[in-house]
């Protein structure tokens, strides 16, 4: 009787797969989600040339909830990297390959969280520059 090869069991659970995988992509949707509901609400029309002005304190509260969604994401790519290094029988992240289902979730998750991380970066950085109504025209 033949037996039926064993299968490395997954050391990851698959909610931190996912969380990882899916986290930095939520965070950025809802910034840009969290702009436009700040914008439509904060802005009162009453600045030159039809410019607006803000309500008192809603760039502190956008700033903070940017700061909020990069360190998700920031937490996500930690977790992913760290669900790889598990995962993953490669020693560096330029020789890897996702061979595995779980691998690749891992790895991509590595990959989609840094990216869309510094994608944050660079939609908060106007709002120091800017103001908030001024941009949203």
């Amino acid at each position: 009787m033949a037996e039926l090869p064993t299968t490395r069991s997954n050391p990851v659970p698959a909610g931190r797969l996912w969380f990882g995988l899916t986290a930095s992509a939520a965070a950025w949707i809802a910034l840009g989600v969290g702009y436009v509901l700040i914008t439509w609400w904060a802005c009162i029309e009453d600045g030159p040339l039809g410019a607006g002005s803000l309500r008192p304190g809603v760039a502190i509260l956008y700033f903070l909830a940017a700061l909020l969604l990069i360190g998700t994401a920031l937490v996500a790519g930690m977790m992913s990297y760290r669900n790889w290094r598990q995962l993953s029988e490669s020693s560096g992240l330029l020789d890897a390959q996702g061979e595995a289902r779980c691998e690749f979730m891992a790895l991509l998750g590595v990959f989609v969280s840094f990216t869309l991380g510094i994608g944050l970066i660079w939609l908060t950085i106007p709002l120091l520059i800017l103001n908030l109504c001024v941009r949203a025209r």
